[in-house]
């Protein structure tokens, strides 16, 4: 039999709570791994046992085929309705499927519970069937931040979702041992300098274009070696063609790695999750079918290659390595899409409210959460939550000068250079003249175009400075490319 963890206990009687209090539709948050179906069999045995009926509504198929799975070896009597799956619509629970239910109708039931609810909102299907159901509605989710949950509808008379009880944050249950911390490592990310921005997120071919590069799939693979050798691995890319470049990188280094998308057949991704899980395969990628529903608690990283705004899509995939497995004590993280600087570490505490749909305004608490993002180690590319020393390597950035030393007189930074520093994310004027040095070394330039790249970046010729190389950071390698595309294009 299942034994309910505290937080869930607690999480069932708040919402019992809310209940007795009027609200009929409820929000219910709990990460990815706190056990959200566990909570929701809770509902439904607390349900049944008073008499009622109830239905459990899913949003795909897989899942639908999942959660019938979970209910009978939890020993819970139920019916499905799905496509020609559909059977035993009598029983007094119902594992449905949201697009059948919406075309055939929704059998009388008490209470309708739905998984991955985040998705409810600006679906007509969902709310056709809520606006019909007469009884409570709980929504199970872990990542409950779609615009508009908290949306007032004429139909429903009241919002979309009344409240959100949350059941545990990440930490908590990092704290608790139900799931693990995590390392973060960024060695590279495209430039998204020309990508738009669509619907709040990348535009997916403009992404797809910028990203699908054989340089930075290259990376991909050398700093998986680097970092993750041997680990469990599932990487999420930016499209099908993305993911299968992936994959082709990684056998051609001798890395068992396989490909999944939606075209895969059922009997194909039965059997290639299935050597996942063997450890035949060690590289599993794909753009977004392995972010909800599917459990490997022994995959221990992840490679985000596919850069996102959406924090719902980020922590869907994040959520997917923080589970606890024997002899994983810390999950890990590559971070090859800028994504983790640009949202923040996924078991950061982020405002837990459900979102009226109304246009938001910037607040203090804002800028405070905008003011605690990651920072990189310019060494050897940890991400850490603070500045200062860093506790993988030890390096310890120097603190910029604001001025520019000349015989006699102290020259202050002008605005573009200021910028051009900020561009150079903490690297040092050592640093990025070592860098140039190796790229000078390795490219046969002569030691007069260290100094004029050196000058274009921070406006002086390098003085003092050691003759020593080090690998180029991919910001000194964009500087030098576009300084490069300016030169020629002078010429012509």
């Amino acid at each position: 039999m299942f034994e309910a963890r505290e937080y869930q206990t607690y999480a069932v009687q708040n919402l019992r709570a809310g209940l007795a209090e009027g609200f009929k539709r409820q929000m219910l948050s709990s990460p990815t791994g706190s056990g959200k179906t566990e909570i929701g069999m809770i509902l439904v045995r607390g349900a049944i046992s008073k008499g009622k009926r109830v239905a459990f509504l899913c949003n795909r198929i897989n899942l639908v085929g999942q959660t019938s799975a979970r209910f009978f070896k939890a020993g819970i009597a139920h019916g499905v309705i799905q496509g020609a799956n559909t059977s035993r619509t009598y029983e007094n629970v119902i594992v449905a499927s949201i697009q059948t239910v919406a075309k055939r109708g929704m059998p009388e039931v008490d209470l309708l519970v739905i998984d991955e609810a985040h998705g409810v909102a600006g679906s007509k299907d969902y709310r056709k069937v809520i606006s019909q159901h007469k009884g409570p509605v709980i929504g199970l989710s872990a990542t409950p931040f779609s615009k508009g949950l908290g949306k007032v509808y004429d139909d429903l008379g009241g919002p979309l979702f009344e409240q959100m009880v949350i059941a545990a944050t990440i930490q908590e249950l990092i704290d608790q041992g139900f799931l693990v911390d995590c390392d973060v490592y960024a060695p590279s990310q495209p430039d998204l300098s020309g990508v738009k921005i669509t619907a709040g997120d990348y535009n997916e071919k403009e992404l797809g274009e910028a990203v699908d590069k054989p340089l930075l799939i290259g990376d991909i693979v050398t700093n998986w070696r680097k970092y993750a050798n041997g680990t469990p691995t599932v990487c999420f890319a930016t499209n099908i063609a993305h993911s299968r470049h992936i994959v082709e990188q990684f056998i051609a280094s001798g890395v068992a790695a396989e490909h999944i998308d939606c075209y895969t057949s059922e009997d194909d991704r039965k059997d290639i999750l299935a050597r996942v899980s063997a450890g035949k395969t060690l590289v599993i990628s794909n753009v977004g079918i392995l972010t909800e529903g599917w459990d490997f608690p022994a995959c221990r990283t992840m490679i985000l290659a596919r850069p996102t705004k959406s924090l719902i899509r980020y922590l869907q995939m994040a959520g997917r390595v923080l589970r606890p497995s024997e002899g994983k004590d810390r999950a890990l993280i590559l971070d090859h899409s800028g994504t983790v600087q640009s949202i923040g570490f996924p078991t950061d505490d982020f405002p837990m409210e459900l979102d009226d749909g109304k246009p938001k305004q910037t607040t203090g608490s804002d800028k405070k959460v905008e003011e605690k993002k990651p920072s990189k180690c310019p060494q050897c590319s940890y991400l850490k939550k603070t500045g200062g020393k860093c506790p993988v390597c030890g390096f310890l950035p120097l603190k910029p000068n604001t001025t520019e030393h000349a015989p006699g007189e102290l020259v202050p930074l002008t605005k573009k250079e200021k910028a051009k520093q900020a561009k150079l994310d903490g690297l040092g004027k050592q640093e990025v003249y070592s860098e140039l040095y190796r790229m000078a070394e390795e490219r046969g330039y002569k030691p007069g175009w260290v100094a004029n790249q050196y000058r274009g970046i921070f406006g002086v010729w390098p003085r003092g400075l050691k003759d020593v190389g080090r690998p180029p950071s991919l910001v000194v390698q964009n500087m030098v490319k576009s300084a490069m595309i300016r030169f020629h294009k002078g010429n012509k």
